[in-house]
């Protein structure tokens, strides 16, 4: 059974910078499980919906929120099954649990649906919290 874990989260003032970690386990139908499966950064605030935050496809193709382009870098280390978030200039309006999830293949356009629709598995969520 794959398992999604994230850590990295924390509080930090405004403008501060966190790296959030999810790392897949369980994966035995190969050794990448990251060479199959899109990767996405969710997260969620009391009382709002969830939002995707980034992307990343099989292919290394990245897609981000307008929310957090320019100040959030996806990316993740195959060999490593290792999902990263490099989070900078954080603002209050970042606080939210963060998820990573992954879906099998690629999800294309659809893949920052609040439903969550199309991914398999998920992670319990890292709290991250910025103070202004």
């Amino acid at each position: 059974q794959v398992q999604l874990v994230e850590s990295g989260g924390g509080s930090v003032q405004a403008g501060g910078s966190l790296r959030l970690s999810c790392a897949a386990s369980g994966y035995t139908y190969s050794r990448y499980f990251m060479e199959r499966y899109f990767m996405t950064w969710f997260r969620q605030a009391p009382g709002k919906e969830r939002e995707g935050v980034a992307a990343i496809s099989t292919g290394g193709i990245r897609v981000y929120a307008d929310s957090v382009k320019g100040r959030f870098i996806i990316s993740r280390d195959i060999p490593m099954n290792t999902l990263y978030l490099r989070m900078n200039s954080l603002k209050p309006e970042d606080t939210a649990m963060y998820y990573c999830a992954a879906a099998y293949g690629d999800l294309g356009g659809s893949w920052s649906n609040s439903g969550g629709a199309g991914y398999a598995y998920w992670g319990q969520g890292t709290q991250v919290t910025v103070s202004s």
